[in-house]
């Protein structure tokens, strides 16, 4: 076998991900970074963690390829399949992709991930939900951190919701389609992710909007520091045939609002997702909001059983439908989702069962809350970090690795 490096991009990992095809890790980033994130799909992807600085700093050599080899023959023999792809991964794409030379050396099938976990934290994709001339709906994922983003598209006009930090992918989307943006809306300010809100809005001259209640940092009770329009409970958005009604529903935070679509399509952002409902502590105050979380999902629950919930983030790819869309009926969300089984169960019940078992508060999401409000302004390298591994944004049952 050549021994020359194969390079994998992030979106032939998203690709094969999706097609089930039987793949292994060798994922050579410290542990503290790997415990935050690591490469999943569909199906379990079996993985080894092992430091790079420790297989480099147990042989007596200086040369990364030699050190690599030399440890996959003194650890590794008979441990690393021969009848798969193994893709070694590390966090820029440089150190592994010695890892993949050495390997295939060894007559491996292996490959390196080009750009590495940043490559992959980075990398978007989009799913048509819905595509007719009256009503486009497109699923903007970012996978490796479990964000979902739209793009609600009707005749030659679009309105975006909850765009991510990288705001390219949505022009390319729009301007490829010579579409006009006329509104950008978030659900809430958000915690885990940087918006791309407000910047994608100054490139498009189009109004940026989310609920007042959220302009209010709830950690330093400061005022937001960037310009945005006020969302209204039950306000009505027109763009193309469709509209769009804005349903506040405080819980997550106290802004958090959900949009419906032609009374039919039910972007719930933070609040329903396919396994679990969001948190309600991550403004520091989950005793008071959570039983305002209840009454909102008890409202959302009363929409009709067909109508069609698009989350704002979900909790493992196998939540994905054939189509790779991350999509469900209420009714269906009704019957399994754990979370919307509590509401069921009563006020009492339901925030004994949120309060009981929340996650850990990731300090981070002070700060990119801050970022969002315009009280901080990282750069890119800041940003990255901050927005490191994924998102814990739902109720700590659901997530699982």
């Amino acid at each position: 076998m050549s021994t020359e490096v194969r390079e994998f991009t992030a979106g032939d990992l998203k690709r094969l991900l999706d097609r089930g095809d039987d793949l292994f890790v060798v994922d050579l980033r410290l542990r503290p970074e790997f415990e935050a994130w690591r490469i999943e799909g569909r199906k379990p992807v079996p993985t080894i963690n092992v430091p790079y600085v420790e297989i480099l700093g147990d042989g007596d050599t200086d040369d990364p390829a030699e050190a690599f080899t030399a440890y996959a023959r003194k650890e590794w023999d008979g441990q690393l399949p021969r009848d798969r792809l193994i893709l070694a991964v590390c966090a820029k794409g440089g150190t592994s992709a010695f890892l993949a030379q050495a390997l295939r050396g060894l007559g491996y099938d292996a490959a390196n991930l080009a750009g590495g976990m940043v490559a992959w934290g980075n990398h978007y994709d989009v799913q048509p939900v819905v595509e007719s001339d009256a009503l486009g709906i497109y699923q903007v994922n970012r996978p490796a951190r479990g964000c979902l983003s739209y793009v609600l598209v009707s005749g030659e006009e679009a309105v975006v919701v909850d765009p991510l930090r990288h705001v390219e992918h949505y022009l390319d989307f729009v301007r490829d389609r010579r579409l006009r943006v006329t509104a950008v809306l978030d659900t809430h300010v958000h915690a885990d992710h940087i918006s791309g809100g407000r910047r994608l809005a100054d490139l498009l001259g189009a109004p940026y909007c989310f609920h007042p209640y959220d302009a209010i940092h709830p950690i330093d009770v400061l005022p937001a520091a960037i310009a945005f329009s006020y969302l209204h409970p039950d306000q009505e958005f027109a763009f193309g045939s469709a509209r769009i009604r804005a349903l506040h529903i405080p819980g997550h935070t106290l802004g958090n609002t959900a949009y419906l679509v032609n009374d039919r399509y039910l972007l719930t952002g933070d609040s329903i997702f396919i396994e679990s409902v969001a948190r309600p502590d991550l403004g520091g105050r989950g005793e008071t909001w959570a039983p305002m979380h209840y009454r909102s999902l008890a409202r959302l629950l009363t929409l009709p059983d067909d109508t069609v919930v698009l989350p704002g983030h979900f909790s493992s790819p196998a939540e994905a439908n054939a189509g790779g869309a991350y999509v469900a009926t209420l009714g269906e969300l009704r019957a399994k989702n754990e979370g919307l089984r509590m509401v069921l169960a009563g006020e009492e019940a339901f925030v004994r069962y949120m309060l009981s078992s929340l996650p850990v508060f990731p300090p981070q999401y002070v700060h990119i809350k801050r970022v969002n409000t315009g009280l901080l302004q990282p750069d890119e390298d800041k940003a990255s970090e901050l927005e490191l591994g994924r998102n814990i944004c739902a109720f700590a049952q659901a997530y699982r690795h």
